[in-house]
């Protein structure tokens, strides 16, 4: 079924790339690029949706990514916003593609491009990588691009046998944390 997990809304004071808390002020500042139609949509009070990317990269094959992709951003822009899907390409962070753009990380797939969580981000940044942003990064990007909402397929969860193995997603941290209002 479909989920939604509120959070206060993003104060819209200040400059977007001040320093937070939230651990991710050097790829906030230089490593940060919005997409012009996205900016001037948030500089405007447009409503604006993030996307993640990881399942453009790791949820299906190329050339059937790329269609599901734009298929999904169509939906949000008939919906009356505008999407802004979220990947990293050559270490830098980028919310809102270009077609190019949306076309380059489909192509890349799974091999080339890493699967990116909030703790990922910096070494993907460091080494000027590709990475795919899972939902607590996809988070941590719109919030950080004052983007209130964000939908995905999916929210992660503790994996199976994960009473032995502590393997529990980092989204379920990240919607404690950041003020991002998630659908699912």
């Amino acid at each position: 079924g479909n989920s939604i997990f509120l959070h206060p809304p993003v104060s819209r004071a200040g400059p977007l790339n001040s320093a937070t808390s939230d651990g991710i002020q050097s790829a906030a500042g230089d490593m940060l690029r919005l997409h012009p139609e996205v900016a001037a949509a948030i500089a405007a009070g447009r409503p604006v949706v993030a996307l993640e990317s990881t399942i453009i990269t790791h949820g299906m094959p190329y050339p059937d990514n790329l269609r599901t992709a734009r298929e999904v951003e169509q939906v949000i822009r008939d919906a009356g916003a505008l999407p802004a899907t979220v990947a990293v390409l050559d270490g830098v962070c980028l919310v809102g593609l270009t077609p190019a753009e949306l076309e380059r990380l489909a192509q890349l797939g799974p091999g080339r491009v890493a699967k990116c969580s909030r703790r990922d981000l910096a070494a993907v940044i460091a080494r000027r990588g590709h990475g795919a942003t899972t939902v607590s990064a996809t988070m941590l990007l719109a919030h950080r691009a004052q983007i209130d909402v964000f939908v995905t397929g999916g929210v992660g969860g503790v994996h199976r046998g994960g009473e032995a193995s502590l393997d529990v997603s980092a989204d379920l941290t990240e919607l404690g944390r950041t003020p991002v209002c998630v659908v699912s």
